[in-house]
């Protein structure tokens, strides 16, 4: 009797493995499609030079640019406001 609990715990857990892992690489890859938009809409003071700041817009302005985009999963926030404004 023991053997079968053990047996199903670990087919169990072996598949809450597998299903974070694949939330994780979604995660990944929604958060690399919003660093790239990020850089786009905030595009550095001086080209290649980030630490010169940014040519528009303030640092929490991106930060919120960004965690708009990982929330609307990878989308431009832009595109959810105008789809709120009509």
């Amino acid at each position: 009797m023991d053997r079968k609990v053990l047996l199903a715990f670990l087919a169990a857990s072996s598949c809450l493995i597998v299903h974070a892992t694949e939330v994780r690489a979604t995660t990944a890859e929604v958060a690399k499609k919003c660093q790239a938009l990020t850089r786009a809409k905030f595009p550095p003071r001086v080209p290649g030079n980030p630490a010169a700041g940014s040519a528009k817009g303030s640092g929490l302005e991106q930060q919120d640019y960004f965690k708009t985009c990982v929330a609307n999963g990878g989308q431009h926030p832009e595109r959810d406001q105008q789809k709120n404004s009509k």
